[in-house]
């Protein structure tokens, strides 16, 4: 289910890179199954906890409880990108996003990528971590955080990157998950 989880939001999130792009047109599918990337996420950010031990310490659930925090902030930023914005002019998107919706869209920024870092260095610290696959989704987060600062480019990148990211993290799952099951099995008693 958690390992799923990973796949979903990293197929949710080319959906969302190629729709920015314009190579996929704005459609209800494509503006309502835009949040599912990160609630899928969070599904993969919780088996992820729940199957390494070694990242539960204080840094770990610090990081977990963060992330997945920020990631609950960001769908509601892309409910409004994608349900609100494309529905009222211009002129109305600057002033909402010049009074309280910009600063919530900051502090769910900031929160991501202080998310984003906190986690993915408690990750960083268990034995045999997916060191690439970290790599790749810290950057890519930062992107994906920082966009209101960076061209857009940037931000269609930091999607896909974070997809790979997203799909190298669900594969180490499955492999934590087969030596887990295979530890237990080799410690259980024989049964005769």
């Amino acid at each position: 289910m958690f390992i799923t989880a990973g796949f979903i939001s990293a197929i949710v999130l080319i959906v969302n890179a190629a729709k920015r792009a314009e190579i996929l047109a704005l459609s209800p599918a494509t503006q309502l199954v835009a949040p599912v990337a990160q609630l899928a996420a969070i599904g993969l950010i919780v088996g992820i906890f729940a199957a390494t031990p070694a990242i539960r310490g204080r840094l770990g659930s610090i990081g977990v409880v963060l992330y997945v925090a920020s990631l609950v902030g960001l769908v509601g930023v892309e409910f409004v990108i994608n349900l609100v914005f494309p529905y009222v002019g211009p002129e109305i998107v600057a002033e909402l996003r010049a009074g309280p919706l910009g600063i919530a869209f900051t502090v769910v920024s900031i929160s991501f990528l202080l998310g984003t870092i906190v986690f993915f260095t408690a990750l960083w610290r268990v034995a045999r971590s997916p060191k690439v696959a970290i790599i790749v989704s810290v950057i890519s987060s930062a992107a994906i955080a920082l966009r209101a600062a960076l061209p857009e480019a940037l931000l269609q990148v930091g999607l896909v990157g974070l997809a790979v990211g997203i799909s190298l993290l669900a594969v180490w799952l499955v492999r934590v998950g087969r030596s887990s099951a295979a530890e237990v099995a080799a410690r259980a008693p024989a049964l005769v």
